[in-house]
């Protein structure tokens, strides 16, 4: 977004390609490591409330999490004002800045994303700091309680996503009762719609 001009010359495919080795690389690497001997099954006081995986394990991933989260709302709150002041240069051009905020045609793109960040939050957050307070002393029954919400939040962006975007909203009406009600079907599609 910062420079949409010249990205395609800056990151070229192979450059591409070898983040993405990096990253799949480094993912597989710290999934491998209790295989690896880096566990706690020879010391059951050095276990977190995740089997068998160490408390420092655990420690450095809820961390990382915390750091990667911070960097992800910092980069959205950057590419909200990138879009804002877009939408507001492209009202000035078309002369529509009088009659509607340029704020109006980028809300729900913003509140999309916020809907999104906030529930990756609230499904992330119990578990991380859970595993960063608790040990294999507190019950299972504890984890499992804050791992679940976590495994479902990819379950649920998709419906975000579907109740936001005002095609699928039709095809989700047509299919579970055969009509599209007018309110559905007369709302004007917006740039921002996602």
């Amino acid at each position: 977004l910062y420079y949409a001009l010249t990205y395609n010359s800056e990151r070229t495919a192979a450059f591409t390609y070898t983040m993405l080795v990096l990253l799949w690389g480094l993912s597989l690497c710290l999934g491998l490591l209790p295989v690896t001997g880096v566990n706690c099954l020879g010391e059951e006081s050095t276990c977190s409330v995740v089997r068998p995986l160490t408390k420092n394990n655990v420690a450095v991933l809820s961390v990382s999490f915390l750091l990667l989260f911070g960097l992800m709302l910092q980069l959205y709150v950057q590419i909200c004002k990138i879009v804002m002041r877009h939408a507001h240069q492209i009202a000035l051009q078309h002369h529509f800045l009088a009659a509607t905020p340029h704020y109006v045609t980028t809300r729900k793109g913003v509140s999309t994303l916020a809907i999104i960040l906030g529930t990756f939050a609230a499904c992330w957050m119990p578990f991380t700091v859970y595993s960063l307070i608790a040990d294999y002393t507190y019950p299972p029954l504890y984890t499992y309680a804050t791992l679940v919400p976590a495994t479902y939040n990819s379950v649920i962006n998709p419906v975000i996503y579907a109740f936001r975007n005002q095609e699928i909203q039709k095809a989700l009406w047509l299919i579970c009762c055969g009509c599209i009600p007018a309110s559905v079907a007369q709302r004007a599609r917006t740039p921002s719609d996602v």
